[in-house]
C-alpha cells in the first residue's frame, strides 16, 4: 500500500514529465498502467496523461513498456502445447464494409491454425465485427474462457468479445480516450492493440492497417508510422507480426451495415464473393508464411483461396456458429447453397435505391459519406453501450470503372426509423463520381506489405 500511497504524490510529477516531453522510466509507466487498472488515480490525471502522450508522443521504448503493462494488467491466455506455433490472428484498424476477418477465421482454421480472435465493438462511423455477428439470431461472443478452448479445441475458431479480466486497464484508457480525443496517438493505439493480441499470446498476427478517405488516417506515411510502431512493438513482446497497407476509400465488398455484411461474408465464404474481399483475405496468406504452413506468401494466398473454393472455411464458419450458440438447422441454413439469408435474418422494413444523376464511368464511391449517412440511421453508434440496428445498411449496385447510364440504380439503403430525408439522399449521391474513362485511377487495394 505504501507504494501506491508514495506514487499518488508523485503522480502529477509522472504527467508534468511527459508534457514537458520527457522520456517516462518503466517503473513510472508501471505505476500508471497499475494506477489505472486499481483505480487509484483520477479520471483527470489519467485524461491529462493521456493528453501529454498524445502531444509529446513515447518513443519505442516507453510505447513497449506501456504495452507489456497492459498486457500484464490482466489475464494472458496459455494454450496446450500441442498448439505451439499454431496460434495466429489478425486485426484491422477497421474501414468501411470491412468484413474480412469473419471470411479471414474461418478460412485460417480450415488450414488447420488456433484463431481466437478477441475483437472490438465498433465505435466511430461503422459496426465492429462483433456486431455484424451479433445479427445471427443466437450468436454470444460472450464465452468463458473455458469455453473458448472448447471452440478452439473442436473448430479451430472464434470471435469473441474481450472478457473483463483480459487487459483491464485498456478498458479504461479505451473509453477515456474517446472522450478527451486522444484516440488517433500512435503509442495508445499501438498500447491498445497490441496489449489485446499479446494476452492472446500468438504464434503470429497481420495487422491490417487502413489509409484513405474512409480510414483513420487519411494518407499512406501515417498509416505506415502506425503501421511500424505495431510490428516492433509485436516482435519485441515474441510475436512475429507483419502488416499490410490497404486503401480504405470505397466500401470493401458491396454491402455496408452488419446484416448485410453477414450475408456477404457467407457469399465469399461459399466462393461468391467479391474480388476486393477475396483480394485481402487471401493477404492472410502470409500468416501461413508467417508460421511456415506455406513456402511461400504466393504459396499461402493459394491455400486460402482453395479453402474459400471447396468449402472448407464455410462448414468451419458453420461449426463456429455452433459453438457460439446457434441452433443447428439455422447454421445449416445459412450455409446452404442458395440461402434465403432474409428468412432467418432480420430485414429492414424499406429498402430504396438511388439512380445515377448522370452517365459515365463510375470514378469514386466515397465509403466514407455512405458510412456517416447510415451511422445516423442507427448502424453504428455514437457511444459505447448504444444500441445498433443490424439490419440498417446500403448495397452497391455498380463498381469502380463501371460504365453506367443516366437513371440507373446505383445505391440501395436498407432502413427503418428515422426515414431516409431529402437531405441524406442528397449527401449519398454526392459519394458516387461518374466522369470520362480516361480519368480512372484504379490503384492496388494493398499498396505495401511490412514483414518481420
Amino acid at each position: 500500500m505504501a507504494h501506491h500511497e508514495q506514487s499518488k504524490a508523485t503522480f502529477p510529477e509522472h504527467i508534468r514529465k511527459k508534457r514537458n516531453g520527457e522520456q517516462l522510466s518503466a517503473g513510472e509507466i508501471r505505476d500508471f498502467v497499475q494506477g489505472v487498472k486499481d483505480k487509484t488515480i483520477q479520471e483527470s490525471q489519467i485524461g491529462a496523461m493521456l493528453m501529454a502522450i498524445w502531444l509529446k508522443g513515447m518513443v519505442a521504448e516507453e510505447t513497449l513498456a506501456l504495452t507489456k503493462e497492459m498486457m500484464m494488467s490482466g489475464e494472458v491466455m496459455s494454450w496446450p502445447a500441442e498448439w505451439e506455433g499454431l496460434m495466429v490472428d489478425k486485426h484491422s484498424t477497421g474501414g468501411v464494409g470491412d468484413k474480412i476477418s469473419l471470411v479471414l477465421a474461418p478460412a485460417l482454421a480450415a488450414c488447420g491454425c488456433k484463431v481466437p480472435m478477441i475483437s472490438g465493438r465498433g465505435l466511430a462511423h461503422t459496426g465492429g465485427t462483433l456486431d455484424k455477428l451479433e445479427s445471427i439470431p443466437g450468436f454470444n461472443v460472450y464465452q468463458s474462457v473455458q469455453q473458448l478452448h472448447r471452440i478452439l479445441e473442436e473448430v479451430g475458431c472464434c470471435i469473441v468479445g474481450q472478457t473483463d479480466n483480459l487487459v483491464p486497464a485498456d478498458k479504461v484508457m479505451y473509453a477515456l480516450r474517446d472522450v478527451t480525443s486522444t484516440v488517433d496517438s500512435l503509442p495508445l493505439i499501438t498500447g491498445s492493440i497490441i496489449s489485446k493480441k499479446g494476452a492472446e499470446s500468438l504464434s503470429a498476427l497481420v495487422l491490417d492497417v487502413k489509409f484513405g478517405n474512409a480510414a483513420l488516417y487519411k494518407d499512406l506515411g501515417s498509416a505506415k508510422s502506425l503501421a511500424q510502431s505495431m510490428v516492433t512493438v509485436g516482435n519485441s513482446l515474441g510475436i512475429r507480426t507483419g502488416a499490410v497497407l490497404s486503401r480504405m476509400n470505397c466500401p470493401i465488398g458491396r454491402c455496408v451495415g452488419n446484416t448485410l455484411e453477414v450475408m456477404e461474408s457467407l457469399e465469399c465464404l461459399k466462393g461468391r464473393g467479391p474480388d476486393d474481399i477475396l483480394e485481402l483475405s487471401i493477404f492472410c496468406g502470409l500468416l501461413l508464411w508467417m508460421i511456415g504452413r506455406a513456402g511461400s506468401l504466393d504459396e499461402g494466398k493459394k491455400v486460402i483461396s482453395t479453402t474459400l473454393q471447396n468449402g472448407a472455411a464455410l462448414e468451419k464458419f458453420q461449426n463456429m456458429m455452433i459453438g457460439q450458440g446457434v441452433a443447428s438447422q439455422i447454421a445449416a441454413s445459412l450455409c446452404s447453397t442458395n440461402a434465403d439469408y432474409y428468412s432467418i435474418l432480420r430485414r429492414a422494413h424499406y429498402q430504396t435505391e438511388l439512380e445515377t444523376q448522370g452517365h459515365g464511368t463510375v470514378l469514386d464511391i466515397d465509403g466514407m459519406v455512405i458510412a456517416q449517412v447510415l451511422h445516423r440511421l442507427g448502424a453504428g453508434r455514437s457511444k459505447a453501450g448504444d444500441p445498433v440496428n443490424h439490419s440498417v445498411g446500403a448495397e452497391l449496385l455498380v463498381s469502380l470503372g463501371q460504365k453506367v447510364e443516366k437513371g440507373q440504380p446505383w445505391l440501395r439503403v436498407h432502413y427503418e426509423t428515422p426515414a431516409l430525408s431529402a437531405e441524406q439522399r442528397l449527401g449519398l449521391q454526392g459519394a458516387l463520381t461518374l466522369g470520362p474513362v480516361d480519368q480512372l485511377h484504379t490503384q492496388p487495394l494493398v499498396a505495401e506489405i511490412i514483414l518481420p
